[in-house]
């Protein structure tokens, strides 16, 4: 066989270009027996990663590199040497992007001569400077462009590129560029701008192209490659392809054997945070710790100095004591300046960074461990996950940037993927199908849905034209667009920091927030890469609760001091009234709530972890209920198993349990059982518990474990492990739904307008949260131009809708209204306008949300009147005369509907009591009815539809919940009664349906048999 290797090839990361994956162009590598193969997306390492993993896997070489766009718009093939060359190419790369609008780039003229080294550089495709300038007849000035790169690069750095597709004129460019070289003494290379792993791929590529431009396949013709060759041939193959140039194949190898780059894995180095006096950063963090520890009044015991110190010792075996100084200063900084803040995830474990105030829970209480976060045996980098007030998160990334300056700080960044709605939309409209069929088309499917593999709503929305050969070909395309990256987008919250400029290790490039870069790796490559981030998230729960703390506590220590205690609040969440509260008031939280029936802080971490993929997946949940509810009794699989599993009766429910039970029975090291606990949520992990198998086995016979005992234990961790919840994460989530709850019980007014003003978050809308505040005796009045502020506030113990629940005022229009009224209430509709000088579309939206109610004219009254209006603003306020005409009074619904349109919710009786009596009539039960209503009986029920989930865990099943005017009712629909009215569910709000209650304690469900659009005369 040749020796060849490809060496200018494009995965999908050169986005809605290349129409591969880099695992697939490494398979195609190893099938076809190409010993390394080169990765040259276009200005971007994004699979960098994934590449190298990818080829380790294969025992194929990897080559990074990139196809440059310089400041001509001309390419540039650029492959890494060294770690120079890796550091060069970033910086070129980063050079690129910040030169060009977001998504494009563009090298600036005099760049690439400053970072040659450690680089090999091909002349590129037929958009190189070269090709580019011998198709245009001119000679001497292409040999002028080659002699430059190669004195720029270096005789034996720079390369002629051949490539060759079956285009008219590619033997006469090859030609014409091998004669080049022999006058100057260049030496030439095979390649073939490889953009898809095998030919079949070329339609998608085509697609992709279409997508990219925004046009169709019709349309963009001139844009497309002409034919299938661009796919990764084989060394045979291309051996014949250029046999007139038997060199150019054999460079390839040669060009191999010199780029011995291999990506650096591993911790990158953070900034020296500044300590005082010039002490090490460890004996700073040690007196931070310390200090931290009696500032949260803990009692230095024994099990606290040695957990304390076991903690600070592996922390400075990992160098990471430096890493905890820098999110110390971060969450300093946050409380320094009122900013709500507190840790989460595995960081809980961590007894240090509850000192250190990063984590809110103390970890020897709750009988953590350290190991699930850092050991010896697994020095990853630690994963420290920090929420913030989202209103205020900002203020805490711009301190980062400030403080670090934005050549070492940037965001990671995100691939936005093609799922399948956009999918089906962007390949419809590139095969240029109607825009009402393509709408139809996507419409018709649920919004988790990441492929078509269940094609049967498709095609029930299309009726007969879903079998057509052109929506085949559609779906076809679809499916293989299945996590393909459409555009870049920007992490949550996820920051980046070095000491040395960013460039060097990884480029950066512009995100479409101002002020803001974001690292050419998402959060995947950066941990496989060992690069640690501190993740500055936004919750928008933790604005709500410092709005309402603020609001109605004089001491802002109050929420941090509370004792989980208070059994009002237990009796308000075990009742599940819980619409609101941080983690708990889901569906499904609020059937298990009444049973679990929580009286302390440790049954909310409990319900937190129950109602999650692992617990309901591994079966845990119901015998956990059983057995707390005395139904079945408590077992270990072992006696050695029950200080690890007494907490929660003998069932795992947590991560840190799998660490725990290998260590009591199987002698297993607190950072083994971790290493174990990874391997199995990994990927692949049948491979990976071989050998943690047998190791566990042995262990545990050797403890006195029957084998098939250990065995047995094994397979449960194996089945349940992978999808565990970490106790500390729940232990931090549960700080807030105490604290939520405790505002909820004690200031239920304020949290709901908190809750309001801080949408969206949590499970409900803000219709549903008004609504539970009216049942809860609290009145929600509506907008008043005179009275509303810019957002909800409480009013004489009543909530007030503001001017922001009005639809299209932002938060610009909500502040002008503001100033605009100032100190002098608005007296009519004409001086609104004129004061205001607000759009009429505006104004006409406050009207139908009531806004003028007060001056008790017909609000249709007040949009004929807005009409004659002169509405230039601050103009003098005289009288003029209003042409009055008799107008009809708006019925109560179209009121309703209206004012949905608007606000998103009604303020007025809830819908459902207009039919309350037809209803009744007709047999149709309310949810008050049905809370009396005995078990296994028939019925028929209807309501307006709030939420409608099908989890994948739920096998077909979907959970619908309606609610009707005295509360919610919750129907189950089993996958062939979902199937039969999938259209219905879509499409229709207000419901009547057929089934059976299913009463389990307190809880009450519907299992449906039927449904039909809600029917009333």
């Amino acid at each position: 066989m040749p020796h060849y290797a490809e060496l200018h090839c494009h995965s999908h990361y050169s986005l809605l270009d290349g129409a591969s994956s880099p695992e697939d162009l490494i398979a195609r590598a190893a099938e076809v027996g190409m010993p390394a193969l080169a990765l040259t997306d276009h200005d971007a390492v994004y699979g960098a990663v994934r590449f190298s993993k990818a080829a380790a896997e294969r025992s194929i070489k990897p080559i990074l590199g990139a196809e440059l766009t310089l400041h001509d718009e001309s390419h540039l093939t650029l492959l890494v040497r060294d770690a120079v060359g890796w550091a060069n190419l970033c910086a070129l790369i980063a050079a690129g992007r910040h030169n060009a609008e977001k998504g494009d780039s563009r090298l600036p003229e005099g760049v690439l001569e400053q970072h040659t080294a450690g680089l090999i550089a091909l002349s590129g495709c037929r958009k190189g400077q070269i090709p580019t300038l011998l198709k245009a007849g001119k000679r001497d000035e292409a040999a002028r462009i080659a002699r430059q790169y190669q004195d720029g690069f270096g005789a034996e750095n720079f390369y002629i590129e051949l490539q060759h597709h079956d285009l008219p004129d590619d033997d006469w460019l090859n030609s014409e560029l091998a004669a080049l070289v022999q006058s100057i003494n260049i030496p030439l290379v095979a390649t073939n701008n490889v953009h898809y792993a095998a030919p079949d791929r070329a339609r998608l590529q085509h697609v992709l192209t279409c997508i990219r431009h925004n046009t169709t396949l019709d349309d963009g013709w001139m844009l497309l490659r002409p034919n299938a060759e661009y796919f990764l041939k084989s060394p045979d193959a291309m051996a014949r392809r250029f046999a007139a140039y038997p060199d150019a194949i054999t460079n390839t190898v040669r060009i191999v054997e010199r780029c011995e780059f291999q990506l650096e894995f591993g911790l990158q180095a953070l900034p020296i945070y500044p300590t005082p006096d010039g002490i090490s950063a460890h004996d700073y963090l040690v007196s931070l710790a310390h200090e931290g520890l009696k500032t949260r009044r803990i009692e230095i015991t024994e099990k606290v100095e040695h957990q304390l110190q076991h903690e600070l010792a592996v922390i400075e075996r990992s160098g990471l004591a430096n890493y905890f100084l820098i999110v110390w200063d971060i969450v300093r900084y946050a409380v320094e300046h009122g900013i709500y803040c507190q840790g989460r995830g595995s960081a809980a474990n961590s007894l240090v960074a509850y000192a250190l105030g990063i984590s809110p829970v103390n970890p020897i209480a709750q009988n953590l461990v350290f190991e699930r976060f850092l050991s010896d045996e697994r020095r990853a980098v630690p994963d420290i996950d920090i929420d913030f007030d989202a209103a205020r998160r900002e203020e805490v990334i711009q301190y980062v940037y400030e403080r670090y300056g934005h050549d070492h700080a940037a965001m990671a960044c995100t691939f936005v993927t093609f799922r399948a709605r956009s999918a089906v939309r962007d390949v419809g409209k590139a095969l240029g199908l109607p825009p009402e069929l393509i709408d139809k088309a996507a419409s018709a499917l649920d919004t988790y849905q990441s492929d078509l593999s269940d094609q049967s709503a498709l095609k029930e929305a299309l009726g007969g034209r879903g079998t057509s050969d052109l929506w085949a070909h559609l779906i076809d395309l679809v499916n293989q667009l299945e996590g393909f990256p459409r555009h870049l987008g920007i992490h949550n919250g996820g920051m980046i920091v070095m000491g040395s400029p960013l460039a060097s290790r990884l480029p950066t490039e512009p995100a479409t927030m101002a002020d803001r870069f974001v690292v050419q790796w998402d959060k995947d490559s950066l941990e496989e890469a060992g690069i640690t981030k501190i993740d500055i998230l936004g919750l928008r729960m933790l604005s709500a609760i410092a709005d309402t703390a603020q609001a109605v506590l004089t001491d802002e220590e109050t929420l941090k001091r509370l004792p989980f205690d208070d059994p009002s609040v237990y009796t308000m969440i075990s009742a599940a009234d819980t619409i609101g509260v941080f983690q708990v008031e889901s569906r499904a939280q609020q059937q298990v709530l009444p049973r679990l029936q929580p009286k302390t802080f440790n049954d909310l971490i409990v319900s937190i972890s129950l109602i999650r993929p692992g617990p309901v997946q591994g079966n845990m949940v119901h015998p956990y209920l059983r057995r707390r509810l005395g139904e079945e009794p408590v077992k270990y699989p072992h006696p050695l198993l029950q200080p690890a599993l007494e907490e929660t009766l003998g069932v795992v429910l947590f991560q840190e349990q799998v660490l725990k039970v290998a260590r009591d029975l199987a002698g297993f090291t607190p950072g083994r059982g971790e290493q174990l606990r990874r391997a199995l949520g990994s990927k692949r992990a049948h491979e990976a518990l071989a050998s943690f198998h047998d190791d566990f086995v042995q262990g545990a016979v050797l403890k006195g474990v029957d084998q098939a005992v250990a065995d047995a234990v094994f397979d449960t961790l194996r089945a349940f492990g992978g999808y565990s919840f970490p106790k500390s994460h729940a232990a931090a989530f549960a700080v807030l739904v105490y604290q939520s709850a405790w505002l909820k019980h004690n200031y239920p007014a304020h949290f709901a307008a908190a809750l309001l003003n801080n949408q969206p978050m949590g499970f409900w809308s803000p219709a549903v949260i008004t609504n539970d505040a009216r049942h809860h005796g609290i009145a929600v009045l509506p907008v008043e131009i005179n009275r509303s502020g810019a957002k909800c506030d409480v009013q004489d113990g009543a909530i007030r809708l503001g001017f922001n629940y009005v639809k299209g005022f932002g938060e610009v229009a909500q502040q002008h209204v503001i100033a605009a009224r100032g100190d002098t209430p608005f007296t009519s509709l004409a001086d609104f306008v004129r004061r205001t000088g607000l759009p009429r579309k505006l104004v006409e939206h406050v009207i139908m949300a009531g806004g003028f109610d007060h001056f008790d004219q017909p609000r249709r009254a007040l949009i004929w009147e807005l009409a004659q209006i002169d509405e230039r603003p601050n103009t003098l306020n005289f009288p003029y005369e209003v042409e009055t005409i008799p107008l009809p009074d708006s019925a109560e619904m179209e009121i309703i509907e209206q004012e949905w349109g608007i606000l998103g919710m009604s303020l007025r009786d809830h819908p459902m009591t207009l039919y309350r009596d037809a209803l009744t009539k007709q047999g149709i039960l309310s949810s008050k009815d049905l809370a009396a209503y005995p078990d296994k009986k028939t019925l028929r029920i209807a309501g307006m539809m709030l939420i409608r989930q099908a989890p994948p865990t739920a096998k077909g099943y979907q959970f619908i919940t309606l609610e009707d005017e005295f509360g919610f009712i919750n129907v189950i629909v089993r996958p062939e009664v979902g199937a039969r009215y999938r259209k219905l569910l879509r499409e229709t709000l207000f419901f009547e349906v057929r089934g059976r209650s299913q009463r389990e304690g307190a809880i009450m469900n519907v299992l449906a048999d039927g449904f039909a659009a809600m029917r009333v005369s």
